[in-house]
């Protein structure tokens, strides 16, 4: 069964997180940062963030990846090749298969060959360490924002006594 994306519906899933996309203004507002009062409100504001801001942060993974690729040529040069190869070998299936000592390659098993011999060429690169590189630094920022974005939610620590003027 080939994959499509209108059978996957990815299209809409991305159509639903631009649409949920949160103003960049308030997103990076410094007034409501402010470190939390407990680890209880740390909890609850980092669930809370990341529900609502969960469009902002996609974005926030996807600059990490794209500072990542860009600051490695040689990771930018194996991911070009490899790109270049399946293209290749889409151009090459449309006017006629392919035929290697009389047996026809499908299309699934060239590129299963494109992608083992790729692997070599991103192992010398460093594709491992630039994809835990990217894990690493977007759950740190992410959970940074979280953690000291406070919503202006009224959350209160549950333990904490309420002063009142007479």
């Amino acid at each position: 069964m080939a994959i499509n994306l209108s059978n996957i519906k990815v299209q809409d899933w991305f159509q639903r997180q631009r649409n949920s996309i949160k103003p960049w203004s308030e997103f990076l507002n410094s007034k409501k940062f402010r470190p939390p009062k407990s680890v209880a409100i740390g909890g609850k504001r980092i669930i809370s963030n990341v529900t609502n801001f969960q469009s902002n942060y996609l974005f926030v993974f996807l600059g990490l990846l794209i500072f990542c690729l860009l600051t490695s040529p040689i990771l930018l040069i194996a991911m070009g090749a490899c790109l270049g190869a399946c293209y290749i070998i889409n151009l090459k299936n449309a006017d006629r298969k392919i035929v290697v000592m009389g047996k026809e390659i499908s299309l699934v098993q060239q590129y299963a060959a494109v992608g083992v011999l790729s692997f070599p060429l991103f192992w010398i690169a460093g594709a491992g360490s630039a994809v835990f590189w990217v894990i690493g630094a977007s759950l740190f920022c992410i959970l940074l924002h979280a953690s000291m974005f406070s919503g202006g939610d009224g959350e209160q620590d549950p333990f904490e006594l309420e002063m009142e003027s007479v």
